[in-house]
């Protein structure tokens, strides 16, 4: 098996974050390409900038990780817009470059990161600064490697967005959607807790129990929007009497526990 590839599956199968990913992937692209720096960058569109989050640097050329630079001035943009990959002579192509001429880039090669849908994360380079043709090869390895980087930081944001949701979902299932206090589901483990704590202590715990008389004829007469008001400002003016340490939780329809320790 190729080298590269060999290189390749084993750490496609152990990356568990994208730098894990990406540092073995800089080594072997400039194992591919001979550009003496390889890097990943994201681009911040809205902020007109371009972060360069991973680099490799082997040689003069220092490509510092954690630059953050212009978007407008730099040679990722320019080659994106020209749909170039690569050349080997930046000083003719890119003359204006301020960029390319302070860092004494003469080789340079970039392909997009994309996201599904087309969209641009960012951007994966190499560049020297010596004259170095990139062969067939070479481009075909810079393409997939930055192809990878895309799938792997999709599964990343949809996981994150994933872990996101089941947070939301599990602090839903112990809040009282009306009033945002706990509700029966929290009410129970968090009055273990609390009983554990006063015996520990030596103190006392108190729990009552709040019932309003004759909500139904609210709900009756007003309606039930006139009822529902009528539980989140009970709900708030309870809350501004307990201190912290405290808990109110709504146990269903107009029924309230109030839970304090004593000393």
């Amino acid at each position: 098996m190729d080298p590269i590839l060999s290189r390749l599956a084993e750490s496609m199968g152990s990356a568990r974050t994208l730098e894990e990913l990406v540092r073995p992937l800089l080594e072997m692209l400039e194992a591919a390409t001979g550009l003496e720096s390889t890097y990943l960058t994201l681009i911040d569109t809205p902020a007109g900038l371009q972060h360069i989050l991973y680099a490799r640097n082997t040689a003069q050329l220092q490509i510092p990780e954690g630059l953050s630079v212009p978007w407008g001035d730099t040679l990722c943009k320019r080659a994106l817009e020209e749909g170039r990959l690569c050349t080997d002579d930046v000083p003719s192509l890119w003359s204006d470059s301020d960029a390319a001429r302070a860092l004494g880039i003469r080789t340079y090669a970039s392909a997009a990161v994309r996201l599904e849908g087309g969209a641009v994360y960012g951007t994966l380079c190499g560049a020297s600064a010596e004259s170095r043709p990139l062969d067939a090869r070479a481009e075909q390895v810079l393409r997939l490697f930055a192809h990878l980087i895309g799938r792997h930081v999709e599964r990343e944001q949809l996981l994150d967005s994933l872990q996101a949701a089941n947070a939301e979902l599990a602090a839903r299932a112990l809040v009282d959607p009306l009033t945002g206090l706990s509700n029966r589901h929290a009410l129970l483990p968090e009055l273990s807790r609390m009983l554990a704590r006063v015996q520990r202590d030596d103190r006392v715990l108190m729990v009552a129990f709040i019932d309003l008389d004759r909500f139904k004829q609210v709900n009756d007469t007003h309606g039930h929007a006139a009822g529902d008001a009528l539980l989140v400002a009970v709900a708030s003016a309870i809350s501004g009497c307990l201190r912290a340490g405290d808990l109110l939780a709504r146990i269903g329809g107009d029924e309230f526990v109030v839970a304090a320790t004593l000393p």
